[in-house]
């Protein structure tokens, strides 16, 4: 096949390179530019240089052409300004899910047809795999449930999806440093990136207070009322949240944030678990996979980028006669789920697709109780 591959200068897009051409396909390597001149300017960093060098060093050593694209504006149109947007609402945005869909795989994908290219594929280096079946295209969880990127790939069109590659679903992260070290590629040693793609190693605080700045408010026992401290601004906490509070005799976690009083809500790590939050509604979910019949159904549901699954069942909501998205009941109460962040919804390997959650009024499993029905797996 022909086809583009999408090189950050990280090991991963590096050995998924070298799988791809081990396998006798004609690739041509794509480094989106994504970061911000300006913000970085401000903060007085340049991550994408070491970035941009690495990836000129494999595609040298492989005799791969590379192509260097700008998408800076619409990455900031797209992405960067919703997030802020989300943000500012007291809510946890997922920056990274909307970078997939919208620049990765939609802005990039834009700009190849705008230009009349043509490739069979599109590459990433992400732990996922595609499965073409009679019915269309699956997405599968990678093999390495640490790893697995289907989080992030979940919100993508199916007609994206149809023209992704990604080799190194089969594969566990230690395979992969493996195959860099015995390939000798020129950034076989390098740690893997963490955070958003474009800040590297500036701090995600910083960026945030770089466009939002400080807006103070009260640190509150949710337990007593009792005012335990001051935070800088909402927008740098989300719910579940245990570091960077500086409040003693912890732990102490968050539980709820007000936009209007600017109040964090934290709880002690002993009445945690009274301020689980076991519902939550789905308002716009998006399919992957050919939109489920049944009003109602079981399924795994990931609520963050960690490898836990949590059990759940899902049934249409329904309001003044209008359907209203989904609502999903988890078996298992959860401390850390917050409005604006995605759920994902999983049946076996298979990603289903998923959507940006809503909270429920009285949110915390305390309230609802009396509104919960059984679970019956």
């Amino acid at each position: 096949m022909n086809v583009a591959m999408l090189l950050s200068g990280g090991v991963d897009s590096s050995v998924a390179l070298h799988l791809l051409r081990r396998a006798g396909h004609r690739v041509t390597a794509f480094y989106l530019k994504i970061w911000l001149e300006d913000e970085l300017a401000h903060l007085g960093a340049c991550p994408w240089e070491e970035d941009l060098h690495f990836a000129r060093a494999v595609c040298a050593a492989t005799d791969v052409p590379l192509e260097i694209v700008s998408l800076q504006r619409e990455y900031h149109e797209r992405v960067v300004a919703a997030a802020i947007e989300e943000l500012k609402r007291g809510r946890t945005p997922s920056p990274d899910v909307r970078c997939n869909r919208h620049v990765k795989l939609g802005a990039f994908l834009e700009q190849l047809d705008a230009d009349g290219r043509t490739f069979d594929a599109i590459a990433t280096g992400h732990y996922a795999s595609v499965e073409r079946r009679i019915d269309g295209v699956a997405l599968l969880r990678g093999v390495d449930a640490r790893k697995d990127q289907t989080y992030f790939l979940h919100s993508l069109t199916r007609p994206q999806l149809e023209r992704c590659v990604f080799p190194l679903g089969g594969l566990h992260k230690a395979e992969v440093r493996q195959l860099a070290e015995s390939l000798g590629l020129p950034n076989r040693h390098r740690r893997d990136s963490q955070g958003l793609c474009f800040l590297g190693k500036i701090p995600y605080d910083d960026f945030v207070r770089a466009h939002l700045g400080d807006q103070p408010g009260p640190i509150l026992d949710l337990a007593s009322g009792d005012r335990l401290g001051t935070h800088r601004g909402l927008w740098f906490h989300t719910i579940g949240q245990r570091k960077g509070l500086g409040l003693a005799d912890g732990p102490w976690f968050v539980v709820a944030k007000e936009t209007k009083s600017r109040a964090l809500w934290v709880s002690h790590g002993a009445r945690l678990a009274e301020h689980r939050t076991r519902h939550f509604r789905v308002p716009d979910p998006h399919w992957l996979s050919p939109l489920p019949r049944a009003t109602a159904g079981a399924f795994d549901v990931r609520l963050r980028h960690t490898p836990a699954l949590s059990a759940a069942r899902w049934s249409a909501s329904v309001s003044e006669g209008e359907p209203q998205g989904l609502l999903v009941s988890l078996h298992t109460p959860d401390s850390g789920i917050a409005a604006g962040q995605s759920a994902v919804f999983y049946r076996g390997r298979r990603c289903l697709g998923g959507g940006v959650l809503e909270l429920l009024p009285g949110a915390h499993e305390g309230i609802q109780e009396a509104a919960s029905r059984d679970f019956d797996r």
